[in-house]
């Protein structure tokens, strides 16, 4: 569903649309780690750090991971054109090796693109652990799309699959 309200602003000469379209996507992925394991790559903050990063060419700008109900993460990073991107999250419920549920922004230039809700279901399954992702995004002003959202989403559960692998059980 998509919505557009014309505003005029005082520094433009011509009307700025402003939309928003709202989606939801899931994904689902099954680790060969425990729950545990899985959980851990989200809530210590030096194994977040490991793997949710931007795209091949850019470079961390900071990273901050309070992992706590009403704690707050900031991830900024410099794309290879120049741009700042930042991802600045709530998390909203946390039940160890269970569940994550956290509200999100994003920004480019310093200029909001989305806000997001996500939920992250853990499951034991023989083997491993299930995840369930689930995101309810509003995408602003054309500025970001679904598509792009889930393709980063998949590329960043890439990631966390790849350093879950890596990574040595503490």
């Amino acid at each position: 569903m998509t919505d557009t309200t014309i505003t005029s602003t005082s520094n433009a000469s011509a009307p700025v649309a402003r939309t928003t379209d709202h989606a939801t996507f899931s994904m689902e992925r099954t680790f060969p780690q425990p729950p545990a394991r899985v959980f851990g790559a989200f809530a210590e903050p030096a194994s977040k750090a490991a793997w949710f990063v931007g795209p091949e060419g850019a470079a961390s700008a900071g990273h901050t991971l309070d992992f706590e109900v009403g704690g707050r993460e900031h991830l900024a990073t410099a794309m290879p054109d120049g741009n700042l991107v930042t991802f600045d999250a709530t998390y909203l419920d946390i039940v160890p090796d269970t569940r994550i549920i956290y509200a999100y922004e994003m920004t480019v230039a310093g200029q909001r693109i989305s806000a997001s809700l996500a939920s992250i279901e853990l499951r034991a399954v023989p083997g491993g652990t299930h995840l369930a992702l689930t995101e309810h995004g509003i995408y602003l002003d054309g500025l970001d799309r679904v598509s792009e959202r889930e393709r980063g989403t998949r590329e960043l559960l890439g990631k966390l699959a790849a350093h879950l692998d890596e990574a040595v059980p503490g």
